[in-house]
């Protein structure tokens, strides 16, 4: 606030909204799709698959979300960083720095924890997801 203003507090906000918009589309899309896919199998209602498919379908959501924002992730995590030492650059210039000092794999460097983690975080968030979302639709019904 002393040395930038409120802008400070916004530092990487246009990369965290470009990162959200096609990363949460991919994480409720693929959710939804592999929730549908299982229910086709089934032959039962989507609300009706049980357990496991939810929690598989919540993981494969997340993962299909890490998979297409992570690039964007870490450029946004540099530029949060870099204006903290008053080194602002822009996203496509940050990008760019990183992928020719570091390689394009660098764009991807902590992937393989973040999808360890994912699979299971976004399965029990569904989980909880459906269960509430059937609890409160049970108090309406009745």
């Amino acid at each position: 606030m002393r040395n930038e203003g409120p802008q400070g507090f916004f530092q990487g906000l246009t990369t965290t909204i470009a990162r959200e918009v096609p990363g949460y589309f991919c994480f409720f899309g693929a959710y939804e799709l592999c929730r549908t896919g299982f229910a086709d199998y089934m032959k039962c209602d989507k609300d009706d698959i049980g357990v496991a498919p939810i929690v598989f379908s919540g993981g494969f959501g997340g993962a299909c979300l890490w998979l297409v924002v992570y690039p964007m992730d870490c450029v946004k995590s540099r530029i949060q960083v870099m204006s903290m030492m008053g080194k602002q650059a822009g996203f496509f210039k940050t990008f760019m720095t990183i992928a020719r000092s570091e390689g394009v794999r660098a764009l991807y460097s902590g992937l393989t924890p973040t999808m360890v983690r994912t699979f299971p975080a976004n399965g029990a968030l569904f989980l909880g997801y459906e269960a509430s979302r059937k609890l409160m639709m049970k108090q309406f019904d009745d």
